[in-house]
């Protein structure tokens, strides 16, 4: 079940589209930042609030990368794996990643603090190799500049539910 907090925010961001086709997208990013993912259930709340067939909604959430049909790490790394990134060392990024992390592309670390996901391009390709860490965006990056990047991650509370920084994480996101 919806929230009410996903209610109001869902019906606040209604204002901005003609319709609720429209709307489907930022309605299931709504549940995504409050609950880390977007879960069968959640799909079927959306889509009953929006008046849809849930397999409309599972459509469009499988359809677009940036929506998770499964729990994902307190911060995703997708590192972008285009051509220009394979030829300026792509690989060697995600061998060090893996290494780095313990785990794979499409895996979460066992801390459940880091998901690495990859992404066909970041539109970044005269700084190749490129990857993001949430919304942040990084070029240019050697084993060296990744591991101060993920320094910079590893340091930081999680936050609670409340935006707080808290000793525990999210429940969705561990």
């Amino acid at each position: 079940m919806l929230s009410d907090d996903e209610k109001r925010e869902i019906e606040a961001e209604s204002r901005h589209y003609q319709d609720q086709q429209a709307l489907c997208i930022e309605a299931l990013k709504v549940v995504q930042s409050r609950r880390g993912w977007v879960s069968d259930d959640a799909i079927a709340d959306v889509a009953a609030f929006l008046r849809f067939a849930p397999s409309e909604l599972e459509a469009v959430a499988t359809f677009y990368n940036m929506i998770f049909r499964r729990p994902v790490g307190s911060h995703v790394i997708l590192l972008c794996d285009s051509v220009s990134c394979w030829i300026m060392g792509y690989q060697r990024l995600r061998e060090h990643l893996a290494k780095t992390l313990g785990a794979q592309v499409g895996e979460t670390t066992s801390d459940g603090r880091f998901t690495v996901l990859p992404s066909v391009c970041l539109g970044d390709c005269d700084h190749a190799p490129v990857m993001m860490v949430d919304t942040d965006h990084y070029q240019d990056l050697d084993p060296v500049k990744l591991d101060d990047i993920l320094n910079r991650y590893r340091k930081e509370q999680p936050k609670s539910d409340d935006g707080h920084t808290s000793d525990t994480q999210h429940p969705a996101r561990r």
